[in-house]
């Protein structure tokens, strides 16, 4: 029933660990088809290439969109789940026959709903906002998946409970276990929303349900659609504290305020969704400023407090394991040759500097409507979603290998340099589409040219310069998506076994050793980091101001 991990020294429920393994499999699965469909896009959206026909391309827009935000990162974060509520707190599964339902529902609803978009049944893309109307099978298969999604969390609670009871942890719970049960409250919400609004769309095409109002099913599939997204923040954070654990042995430095952080999300992140609702008049001007503003600034605190507690962290034990000379050598010194370190700072980055600036901008409901519905909210989400969470979640994975699945990493010297492309490549595709998306460029429109429209409309000439940077992006994070894609299959399936310590290619720190009291801040290199991302969020915070003021003639 249990293995000890002779690297970690873990009790490892044997049950789990293959529900882990499973779990992850079709995450992976998932991910290929959804690069494969948005490198496909790009080339359309390229006017020079215009690749795909109108039909496919908002089937693929449609495919991309919910094997990429939904299947492969809940896939991945139901494995998370049960790796932080079992491995990480030392205890047994509370219900693996459960765990394995939960799975097969899972796996249901992905084939039954790609299968649906693959033959053209349901191109609506991923909001599939009403009167657009799906096959029912499409509607059916998402809610299976949402069902054992959500019996997944159940489970995790039940994980929780059983170590709890059987004191397996501490006075307190880990930090990263904290963290992912942050992200298991915020799925029950979501999925709570889905069930409330894909539940009657289904039933409507049955034919059961004469309509389903427009502005309800835009106000409610947003509690899903933008709330999920909160999940994989909670996750990632939470893997952001673990690999720096892992790495340098590196610790909050305060965990009270890390906590607390965790809990401002729980109460006001989801509230964010509302951004996407600015132009709607279904709901109040009163509510669209409360929840642009007051309370979404409660839930960017909370980031902001991750934003520098993570980093502290490192700069803290890089410290105390003697680096720390001058404000830097504490990351100058870091162990970059490890791909799970490089992955997750690189994702800090991304996160903060082109996800976390445009997301506070973008969400205000005055510079809101700059770039509302165009590319840019794309463009966005690559910063987050994709820089942040996914780039987290395959950087984390080089531990996992040998970890859960026991094999060593084939292609360690790739697996190296991998981050950085896909870095590379989403920054690009990312900070191109936000630009387009800034020169009035839509978000959605198969065909730039507008050809065969009742008026056509001439961009400006910097346009095109930013849809090459944007294509060349896809391309450059398509390739690194591949890399890791071959590494973790590789590796998985045919790479040599870990039998031990000594064939681990990521070292495990562990806590570094007391440093001598010092005067001052204890993280100072950080605190100069934070300074400079304060100082880039002002300039784009003005400039955007700025672009808004512009849009008012006035003489």
């Amino acid at each position: 029933m249990f293995r000890t991990c002779d690297i970690t020294g873990f009790k490892v429920d044997l049950r789990s660990e293959k529900l882990i393994r499973y779990n992850a499999v079709f995450a992976v699965i998932s991910l290929l088809m959804a690069v494969v469909a948005a490198l496909l896009l790009v080339f359309t959206r390229y006017q020079p290439m215009h690749l795909l026909g109108a039909e496919w391309y908002y089937r693929l827009v449609t495919f991309h969109g919910l094997n990429a935000l939904i299947f492969w990162i809940i896939f991945f974060e139901v494995a998370g789940l049960y790796f932080g509520s079992t491995v990480i707190l030392n205890t047994r599964f509370c219900s693996p026959k459960t765990g394995w339902w939960a799975f097969g529902l899972m796996v249901a609803g992905l084939v039954i709903s790609n299968i649906i978009i693959l033959m053209g049944k349901a191109d609506v893309m991923l909001t599939s906002y009403t009167p657009l109307k799906a096959h029912p099978l499409y509607y059916l298969g998402i809610i299976l998946f949402a069902v054992g999604a959500l019996i997944a969390v159940i489970l995790f609670f039940g994980n929780l409970m059983i170590a709890r009871r059987e004191k397996t942890y501490g006075e307190t719970m880990p930090l990263v276990a904290y963290g992912l049960m942050t992200a298991a409250i915020i799925a029950v919400i979501t999925l709570a929303s889905g069930a409330l609004i894909y539940i009657p769309t289904f039933l409507w095409s049955l034919g059961l349900i004469d309509n389903v109002d427009p502005a309800m099913y835009k106000l409610i599939w947003w509690g899903l659609g933008h709330s999920s997204q909160q999940i994989n923040v909670a996750a990632m954070v939470s893997i952001w504290y673990m690999t720096s654990f892992l790495t340098v042995g590196g610790t909050s430095i305060n965990e009270k305020v890390s906590r607390s952080a965790f809990v401002l999300y729980i109460l006001f992140i989801c509230l964010a969704s509302a951004h996407h609702l600015l132009t709607d008049p279904g709901v109040s001007s009163a509510w669209k400023v409360w929840n642009t503003s007051y309370a979404m600034y409660l839930a960017v605190l909370a980031s902001m407090i991750h934003a520098f507690a993570v980093p502290s962290s490192f700069e803290v034990a890089q410290r105390k394991w003697g680096f720390n000379k001058g404000l830097f050598q504490w990351l100058a010194k870091a162990p970059w040759g490890n791909p799970a370190f490089s992955a997750i700072i690189l994702a800090i980055i991304g996160f903060g500097f082109i996800g976390g600036t445009t997301g506070v901008i973008f969400g205000m409901e005055q510079t809101n409507i700059i770039v509302h519905n165009t590319i840019a909210i794309p463009g966005h989400f690559k910063g987050t979603v994709v820089i942040g969470t996914t780039l987290t979640f395959m950087g984390i994975t080089y531990y996992l290998i040998p970890l859960i699945f026991r094999r060593k990493i084939v292609g360690f010297k790739l697996a190296q340099w991998q981050p950085w492309l896909f870095f590379i490549g989403i920054a690009m595709l990312s900070i191109g589409m936000i630009v387009l998306g800034q020169l009035g460029v839509p978000r959605r429109h198969w065909d730039n040219t507008f050809s065969g429209g009742p008026f056509s409309h001439n961009f400006n000439p910097a346009v095109d310069f930013f849809w090459v940077i944007t294509m060349l992006g896809g391309v450059i994070a398509f390739t690194a998506t591949l890399i890791w894609i071959l590494i973790v299959v590789f590796s998985v399936f045919w790479g040599p076994k870990v039998n031990g310590p000594q064939d681990m290619q990521l070292t495990i720190s562990p806590l570094p050793p007391e440093g001598k009291p010092h005067k001052g801040f204890e993280a100072p290199g950080t605190l100069v980091l934070t300074f400079l991302f304060l100082l880039v969020f002002l300039a784009l915070f003005f400039l955007n101001w700025k672009w808004l003021a512009a849009t008012w003639n006035v003489n």
